[in-house]
């Protein structure tokens, strides 16, 4: 993967912080990751966010992505089916594969591989893009439907793979919208 600063194969100047995957300056560790604790991480929603972002196909994400204004635009059966959909499709051509998803009325969570050429921001993206124009063809909800970006966590550990599948999967039970996830429509689980 090449460093973003340099545009080079790893410099060994700069490092990937576990955070949200940027490149520090500071020495080359050696192991898989470093947890770095630094004043220069910018806010969540931030612009900052982005600078860096690096997509690497195979690697895992846990992306969450808001309406804009939080909306409860999923709160439409139909609409949620929608997302559904346009999330399905990106699995289906191949971009990438799905391991779990639930969409709540106003976000939605999304652990995702990345297995095709399409970057990270891109996969995303086509998958908003998708379901506004779907959306607004139905005629049920007008105006802007997405925020600006989204928020991204590169998953490191098989641990922690499955404790964010259920972080995910849960979302409905801990916001109070169903006492069984049974209960709830819009979610998936490769192992359930």
């Amino acid at each position: 993967m090449p460093c973003p600063h340099c545009r080079s194969p790893p410099c060994g100047r700069h490092f990937i912080v576990s955070y949200q995957d940027s490149y520090l300056p500071g020495p080359a560790p050696r192991g898989d990751t470093l947890h770095v604790p630094s004043p220069n991480i910018p806010k969540i929603g931030s612009r900052q966010l982005r600078k860096g972002r690096c997509s690497e196909r195979n690697r895992i994400y846990h992306i969450t992505t808001r309406t804009l204004d939080s909306a409860p635009v999923f709160l439409n059966f139909g609409d949620g089916r929608i997302l559904v959909r346009a999330l399905q499709r990106q699995h289906l051509d191949g971009h990438v594969e799905t391991l779990a998803f639930v969409i709540m009325p106003d976000h939605f969570h999304w652990l995702v591989q990345l297995t095709g050429e399409r970057s990270l921001s891109s996969c995303v993206n086509l998958v908003k893009s998708l379901a506004t124009r779907e959306i607004h063809a139905n005629g049920i909800y007008r105006g802007k439907v997405w925020q600006r970006g989204f928020h991204d966590r590169a998953i490191r550990r098989e641990d922690d793979l499955i404790a964010v599948a259920r972080y995910i999967v849960a979302n409905p039970l801990r916001a109070g919208l169903v006492r069984s996830i049974r209960e709830y429509p819009h979610w998936f689980a490769k192992w359930v």
